[in-house]
């Protein structure tokens, strides 16, 4: 066959093509035995003229190029997991020995390995000249440290650059006033440069990131352990308490005033410090000195403003009306309006009180209107406008559902610091309502796609985790409460003392009590057997009502491991001391389970630790002695009533002499127990009446 023929066998590419190739190619078969007919040679070329016509008509489309992460495949993959609930945090995964299994181990094993990590930064960067071994190919620059010691000696504008880069404050200022000391003024560009780094720090060195850490982590503590669950923190502060002041004629108003020149650079620098560290009334001084110079502000110094608008005034529609002057000038100087100016005046609504529900939707659709994208930030403010507590009327609180309805499966990137607090802020609504249904929506949207990267610190994802327990022991049944207890604990979260008093309290309503001792084991593993709340609740439920032999002696065990923890004072942070009622829930439980011996030497602990056993203590424990047919412990039970001066102390010698068998010795024994403690009473009786009498 021609070649030509070939080719348009091959641009025909039909079956019949395909089976004279295939008779082409069978062995011992000749070509003349495949009839070749002009109608069979016609097809094939009508049908490859036919596709050359068509193809001609066809347009091809080339895809854009698509333009990957660079941890794109990592991502792909780690979609492919699910969350492990029996793993450790992956912060720990380097050091299966070291995985906490406290809240108190996970903030101090992070804290060390984050002191650690910082302390090898600044050993490099201190001494990067002992550091010069490159062993990558190719080179990779970022795993090199960077020189973060001055280069440049001498006065100079390129040593000054130099301090400015190096973010070093003091020694920025310094070198400056040492250029215009020997009359040679730095450029408009350097000098915007050192006023950007100084407004940024407020005149102060910058911490270095040891220090913060370590003061954050003890910000955490200090908050979790002191806090009360009916009064939550403030999520917003002003500026002055995170940060500190703004000083009075500091070193960047000094510098901006001796400036020769300035542009509008020079004044949206100084006015953005000046709002970040609450000096609102100088901020709107120096903006009406920029209008004043015909200047144009940028979009981060009106955000700024917008911010600090609230402080200026004091009435609501003052404060509004501050705000939407400053955005008629955003239009009369053309500056477009981004993401965190709109989330900014949402921010400065939840400042003006009632009149911002109306004005916190319109802002909304302006930002539809204008094609900018909602945050989680942007929701939030908006909870925040609207939701103002528990007591909020109902059908203002609904605004939760409708954000859900809209932003439900949808994946979300950090757009706005302010991002952080939507979950834990959401998830406080919906315990304020007791809606376990928004709830649910709420969690599936924290785990779609990434979104679970926007929780926000350590400090924070516990609080969205323990309002979402706190609603589930309150609203589901315990089966489903399990459930989400093995998931979320401790992998997720480590649940604090009210965290487990709600899980107690949950059993207790489901009648689920035999799993007691099993809570009891990771109370002890999570680092709560020191607070007395939650011991003493254990105790409570375990000796309040009888329970079947099998689950009495579980709770004996778990009494005694109890008892082992008042006993050893040295090993806990907060030494336990016994009550009364602590004291008799442990020996009645040990008298259920038939631990008599550890029974009765409970009952001596009362007058070690003045304190007085209740009547039902001393019943449970007659009642034991029955069982046991131990006549002696009985009599000495009376005689520990009777050094009690207890009330009940006549009808339990009367029970032992009734329901035991007792020799005549021991009955006279009894009488004469009996007749001390009537004497007893009889005296104190008359000392309390001369009392009244004297008074």
């Amino acid at each position: 066959m021609a070649p030509r023929h070939i080719a348009a066998v091959f641009a025909n590419g039909s079956v019949l093509a395909l089976k004279l190739l295939a008779v082409m190619a069978a062995p011992c078969v000749r070509l003349g035995s495949v009839r070749c007919t002009g109608t069979l040679l016609r097809y094939f070329c009508g049908s490859a003229r036919h596709r050359a016509a068509a193809a001609s008509h066809e347009e091809i489309d080339i895809p854009r190029r698509k333009s990957w992460d660079k941890t794109a495949v990592l991502q792909a993959l780690a979609y492919t997991v699910s969350h492990d609930p029996t793993a450790a945090h992956y912060m720990f995964q380097d050091e299966p020995f070291l995985a906490p299994k406290t809240s108190s181990e996970f903030r101090l094993y992070s804290l060390s390995k984050e002191s650690g990590r910082n302390a090898a930064k600044y050993i490099i960067g201190t001494y990067p000249n002992l550091f010069q071994n490159d062993v990558a190919e190719p080179h990779i620059p970022c795993l090199m440290p960077e020189n973060l010691q001055p280069q440049v000696e001498g006065v100079s504008e390129e040593a000054l650059k130099e301090r400015i880069q190096l973010r070093r404050v003091k020694e920025s200022v310094d070198l400056f006033d040492q250029l215009l000391q020997g009359g040679t003024a730095p450029s408009l560009e350097t000098t915007n440069k050192l006023l950007d780094l100084i407004s940024f720090y407020g005149d102060r060195e910058p911490v270095r990131d040891i220090q913060t850490s370590e003061q954050e982590q003890q910000e955490v503590q200090d908050q979790q352990e002191t806090e009360d669950p009916k009064k939550r923190p403030r999520q917003y502060r002003k500026a002055s308490e995170i940060l500190g002041s703004w000083r009075e004629n500091n070193n960047a108003e000094r510098i901006f005033n001796l400036m020769p020149e300035r542009n509008a650079h020079s004044f949206c620098t100084l006015i953005q410090g000046m709002a970040k560290y609450g000096s609102s009334s100088k901020a709107f001084n120096i903006y009406t000195d920029l209008m004043n110079n015909r200047l144009t502000a940028d979009v981060q110094t009106f955000n700024a403003l917008i911010l600090a608008a609230p402080d200026i005034k004091e009435k609501y529609n003052e404060k509004w009306d501050l705000i939407v002057e400053l955005l008629k000038h955003m239009v009369q100087q053309n500056v477009r309006p981004n993401l965190l100016t709109f989330n900014s005046v949402l921010k400065s609504l939840r400042k003006c009180g009632p009149m911002a529900k109306g004005l916190a939707l319109q802002t909304i659709n302006e930002m539809k209107a204008l094609n900018i994208e909602p945050s989680l930030a942007t929701y939030n403010h908006l909870l925040g406008v609207f939701y103002k507590g528990a007591l909020s009327p109902r059908g203002q609180t609904e605004i939760l559902s409708e954000v859900l309805d809209e932003i439900e499966g949808r994946s979300f990137t950090l757009r706005d610091p302010d991002d952080v607090y939507f979950f834990t802020n959401a998830m406080r609504v919906c315990l304020d309502l007791k809606d376990i249904e928004l709830a649910y929506r709420l969690h599936t949207l924290q785990q779609t796609a990434d979104n679970r990267g926007l929780m926000g610190d350590f400090y924070l994802q516990s609080t969205y985790y323990g309002r979402f327990f706190n609603l589930l022991c309150m609203m589901e049944s315990i089966d489903i409460i399990l459930k989400w207890y093995r998931e979320l604990i401790p992998s997720l979260y480590y649940p604090n003392s009210r965290g487990m008093l709600d899980l107690l309290q949950a059993l207790d309503m489901d009648n689920r009590l035999d799993l007691i001792p099993q809570i009891w084991k990771d109370i002890k593993q999570i680092g709560h057997s020191n607070k007395v709340e939650l011991v003493e609740e254990v105790l409570n439920l375990m000796a309040r009502d009888i329970q079947p032999p099998e689950l009495q002696a579980a709770f004996g065990d778990t009494a005694l491991d109890i008892k082992s923890l008042y006993e050893v004072k040295d090993r806990v942070r907060v030494a336990l001391e016994w009550s009364a009622g602590s004291l008799g829930n442990v020996s009645a439980l040990l008298a259920r389970a038939g631990k008599t011996v550890e029974a009765w030497k409970m009952l001596q602990l009362f007058k070690k630790s003045h304190r007085v056993p209740s009547t039902e203590v001393l019943d449970e424990f007659l009642s034991r002695a029955k069982v046991d047919a131990n006549t002696n412990l009985a009599i000495s039970l009376v005689q520990l009533a009777v050094g009690f001066c207890l009330p009940n102390t006549a009808k339990l010698a009367q029970r032992v002499m009734e329901e035991f068998t007792v020799s005549e010795e021991q009955r006279l024994t009894l009488e004469d127990l009996q007749k001390s403690h009537s004497s007893s009473s009889s005296s104190s009786s008359s000392s309390e009446s001369s009392d009244s009498d004297r008074e």
